[in-house]
């Protein structure tokens, strides 16, 4: 189901009221700029390093009751509204916190927080935090991940191919070889950089099964996913 608007929550509303000011008093412009060449111009920064944007954060969520799922979908939405980007980490970190208190239902949403002002910077923990642990939660989202993997948008299959990152042993690793081989041909560096990354970092779980794969398939695998996939292991 297509996510619209925001859900109304008290609880958004309070931290929504607080966040921008919070955030907004120590805003550095200089570095705002700087971060904002940094990461390609994707969006306007306030210049908040992460150890301070973490502390105002505790500020801003001070006193405030645990978050449902109808709290976490209005928080995320409504600060990926805002332009400045430290608003949506807010929001991923207000996520990953609270994973387990959202349901398979939350999918959709978390499918338009990867495709609204997509960029590494948010896509990589909402797949590896969010999204991954949703499919862990419920297996009968493993459907929707078979589709996100051939999807249109390269954001969306990066998500998949980078949803089991934190899996370790849980690993679906036939799933995993599958999906790198299904977008070993795509041309952008984002599709590529994440199949070698994905198989990386399965490879600290089971070596072996890395290199045999990297070496069955060299020949239809990027060089780029390739240096990635062995970087620990070697050939």
């Amino acid at each position: 189901m297509p996510v619209t608007a925001p859900p109304p929550s008290e609880l958004a509303d309070t931290l929504l009221a607080r966040l921008p000011a919070v955030y907004g008093a120590a805003a550095d412009a200089e570095r705002a700029a700087q971060i904002r060449a940094y990461m390609k111009d994707v969006a306007p920064f306030l210049g908040l390093t992460s150890p301070v944007r973490r502390e105002l954060s505790r500020t801003v969520l001070d006193g405030t009751p645990r978050p449902d799922e109808t709290d976490l979908t209005a928080v995320a939405l409504r600060c990926w509204a805002l332009p400045e980007r430290e608003y949506a980490y807010f929001a991923v970190d207000y996520l990953r916190r609270h994973v387990r208190r959202l349901s398979s239902g939350f999918l959709p949403v978390a499918r338009r927080l990867v495709t609204t002002v997509p960029w590494w910077d948010t896509v990589d923990l909402l797949a590896a935090h969010v999204v991954g642990g949703l499919v862990s939660a419920d297996p009968k989202l493993l459907a929707a991940m078979d589709a996100w993997i051939d999807d249109p948008d390269l954001w969306v299959a990066r998500t998949a191919l980078l949803h089991q990152l934190r899996y370790k042993d849980a690993t679906d690793a036939e799933r995993l070889f599958a999906y790198c081989l299904r977008q070993a041909g795509h041309p952008d560096f984002f599709i590529r950089k994440a199949i070698g990354w994905a198989l990386r970092e399965y490879a600290k779980t089971d070596p072996d099964a890395v290199r045999s794969f990297v070496a069955a398939h060299r020949d239809v695998l990027a060089p780029l996913s390739v240096r990635e996939a062995l970087k620990n292991v070697g050939p």
